[in-house]
């Protein structure tokens, strides 16, 4: 089964953070909390965080993206470093993503972050390399966006929001998530970017 890694993940997710949203102590043991790192080495809320949600909407929107890109990129990535590769892809995905949050709130006992938004855009950003004109429909609209102007759209929007800081979104971690994905993607493979830009030159909208 391609998609076995990809829904070992969403399974997990949905099942601590569902436990989670019974249990708020187990949120704050498992989210991104600075000074709990800081002071008392727990490393592990680097990864942790990423599966654990502040509510059902926060969850879903996450799990129901990756469930749609994860099985692709999870083909792509077992023929070339094997499922445990993409594993490891998606585990590194939501450290790297947090760490320039964690850096700037090291010592910021206010801060707190969670969510899996960061590896998700890794994993959605990888996609968009491989298929640029690929479809991506958004909630409420019936006519897809080319999935690369969906990107264009997302990291501005997201720049914007960042720059703003009016919500409680962590819009950083989303930027750095779809940078690794990308630079991830194009390490492993190389031939992505030539032939990202060639298909990107000859519109082919649906795929």
């Amino acid at each position: 089964m391609e998609s076995i890694v990809t829904l070992a993940i969403i399974g997990v997710t949905v099942l601590v953070s569902w436990r989670a949203f019974e249990r708020p102590r187990l949120i704050e043991r498992l989210l991104l909390w600075p000074p709990a790192i800081d002071r008392h080495r727990q490393y592990e809320r680097l990864v942790t965080h990423g599966f654990v949600h502040a509510d059902w909407m926060h969850l879903l929107f996450n799990m129901i993206t990756l469930y749609f890109f994860g099985g692709a990129m999870e083909a792509f990535y077992a023929e070339r470093i094997g499922s445990l590769g993409y594993l490891a892809f998606y585990l590194s995905a939501i450290v790297v993503a947090i760490l320039p949050t964690y850096m700037r709130h090291q010592h910021d006992p206010a801060y707190r972050s969670l969510g899996a938004s960061g590896a998700v855009s890794a994993v959605l950003f990888s996609f968009v390399l491989l298929e640029p004109w690929a479809p991506i429909y958004l909630f409420l609209i019936p006519i897809g966006i080319p999935a690369f102007v969906f990107a264009l759209l997302y990291i501005g929007y997201s720049i914007w929001m960042d720059r703003r800081g009016s919500d409680n979104v962590n819009h950083s971690a989303h930027l750095w998530g779809a940078a690794y994905g990308m630079l991830f993607t194009v390490t492993m493979e190389p031939r992505v970017a030539t032939t990202f830009l060639a298909r990107l030159a000859s519109p082919s909208f649906g795929g």
